[in-house]
């Protein structure tokens, strides 16, 4: 499951990160989000979601949820 289908409020572990692209994955990585991280979504917005990791927020589009299994 990625996290445009997570439930909000529910914390989850980062299984993988589906992306070919190295810049993405390094991004991600950069903001503490690799497998076995908890990741919890805030909320769910148009464009994408809200998420906490590591006891911060990030705003992420639809692209960068989708990419993201957990």
């Amino acid at each position: 499951m990625n996290l445009l289908s997570a439930e909000t409020e529910t914390e989850y572990i980062i299984k993988d990160i589906l992306t070919d692209d190295e810049e993405l994955e390094a991004f991600l990585f950069s903001l503490g989000c690799y497998s076995g991280e908890a990741i919890t979504v805030i909320s769910h917005l148009k464009g994408g979601c809200v998420v906490s990791i590591k006891d911060a927020r990030y705003n992420i589009d639809n692209q960068l949820a989708e990419a993201i299994l957990v």
